[in-house]
């Protein structure tokens, strides 16, 4: 074992690493881009605002409030770490920003009531377009972290310590997922963050070492994949550990998610009746039938379902599926891995593809959103024949919540993940869903379709 400044082993690093020079680094450029889109976004609908009222004579901009607001909003996002907010998962980055300003526009609105004699019209007006700044600013802020790790300046380095095989798996995940922020180096005295994967924790020594060093050590237990996931850290006196829970929503999570659901669901279901019914009206015109279907599926509690969909197959898919498993081996393999199929001859032309690649045939499940059959977010109902796939435990712990719309495997991975990753990233939902972590997956949906990853 060599030792390189502070006692641990320089081999640590090996298979796991990418080297220095290609590490986006530092804080302060991702910081400033950040902080500056939030700026410019506030300014730019506080301007628009500002045009369209004295345009039409509707009402006026209250002086000084968006500067409070902006002040406000920007300086709690930076005492709370949100700039850069390199580790934040997507739901607390979106958790901290929606407080931030909702503590600003708190600030802001008391402010304008003790200082000048606001009306209820000029208040109303400031969060209408607060509202809107608030949303722009979310989607700004993706935009931004995209650039910027498109150039290689968004992340800072981190150096991967432990066993050689939980290290090169660490360091896939943390390339793969570039917007964590967290870029593997094989140089120590670049980076100020040390990762340690393994069962085995480092000696004392170590600990004590690279904590002098300045560095935040973090270790990423190697646990055993146990039904009670719902793991958070706990200390007892001098003793620090983990504490293992069985997963379970917060108090009155099921109403604040039903509540969302109406709400996002009723104007969305107006929105979607026309592009449900031309693509009904293309389907038509490709395959004579119905162009909508329902298929039963299992909802909560195990209770039977029926998913309404676009029909995007022909009216004999099932034959066609059957012969086709039949003669060709290598498609078999592919549906018995994925359940899905790349080159799908019971696909419509045209229409079908288009349909599935977007998700629009999804579309009319908003009526079952509507009738509580199913949410918005939720692990996806699957078919009988996918489910038997599945372990006995997993398709308990599937029919304990409500199915949903869309799901953390579809932003993930679509089409693309095999049985053992849907099987993971339901659980992970499961054992962590939060109102934050469903908002989060839905504006992520919006991407996910858009750039139509892993869909077929």
């Amino acid at each position: 074992m060599s030792v390189i400044d502070f006692s641990f082993p320089a081999e640590a690093a090996h298979g796991a690493t990418i080297p220095g020079s290609h590490a986006g680094r530092g804080r302060m450029l991702p910081a400033l881009a950040l902080a500056a889109s939030d700026l410019l976004v506030l300014a730019a609908s506080a301007g628009a605002a500002g045009i369209a009222l004295a345009g039409t004579g509707t009402g006026v901009l209250l002086p000084g409030l968006f500067e409070i607001a902006a002040l406000v909003q920007v300086g709690a996002i930076a005492a709370s770490g949100g700039y850069p907010g390199y580790g934040f998962l997507p739901e607390a980055q979106l958790r901290r920003a929606t407080l931030s300003w909702a503590c600003a526009g708190g600030v802001a609105t008391l402010a304008a009531l003790a200082l000048v004699p606001a009306t209820v019209q000029e208040i109303a007006i400031f969060w209408a377009v607060f509202a809107l700044a608030g949303v722009l600013q979310v989607a700004a802020a993706w935009v931004v972290r995209a650039v910027l790790a498109s150039r290689g300046a968004w992340g800072e380095p981190v150096v991967l310590m432990g066993d050689p095989d939980k290290m090169a798996e660490l360091a896939r995940e943390l390339l793969a997922r570039r917007w964590l922020g967290y870029v593997p180096v094989s140089d120590i005295l670049e980076a100020r963050t040390v990762l340690w994967a393994g069962r085995d924790m480092p000696d004392p020594g170590t600990l004590q070492a690279l904590s002098h060093s300045g560095r935040t050590v973090v270790l990423t237990a190697d646990l055993p994949k146990l039904e009670l996931t719902g793991l958070h850290p706990a200390q007892i006196g001098g003793a620090a550990g983990i504490c293992l829970a069985r997963p379970q929503a917060p108090t009155g999570h099921a109403a604040l998610k039903r509540a969302l659901d109406l709400f996002i669901a009723i104007p969305a279901m107006f929105v979607a009746l026309p592009v449900v019914g031309l693509a009904a009206i293309l389907i038509k015109c490709v395959d004579p039938g119905p162009a909508f279907y329902v298929q039963v599926r299992e909802g909560l509690n195990g209770r039977r379902i029926g998913v309404l969909k676009l029909r995007t197959m022909y009216l004999d898919a099932d034959r066609m599926l059957a012969d086709l498993l039949a003669r060709d081996p290598a498609a078999r393999a592919e549906w018995e891995t994925h359940f899905k199929l790349r080159r799908d001859p019971r696909i419509l032309p045209m229409v079908g593809s288009f349909l599935r690649a977007s998700s629009l045939d999804e579309l009319p499940q908003l009526w079952n959103v509507l009738r509580g059959d199913m949410s918005l977010v939720g692990p996806r109902p699957f078919p009988e024949y996918h489910l038997a796939a599945m372990p006995a435990a997993f398709r308990a712990r599937r029919a304990s919540v409500v199915p949903g719309l869309t799901g953390l495997w579809q932003i993930s991975e679509r089409s693309s993940a095999d049985l053992a990753t849907q099987q993971a990233l339901d659980d992970y939902y499961i054992a962590g869903r939060t109102l934050w972590g469903d908002l989060s997956i839905l504006l992520r949906t919006f991407s996910a379709v858009l750039g139509r990853r892993g869909a077929y």
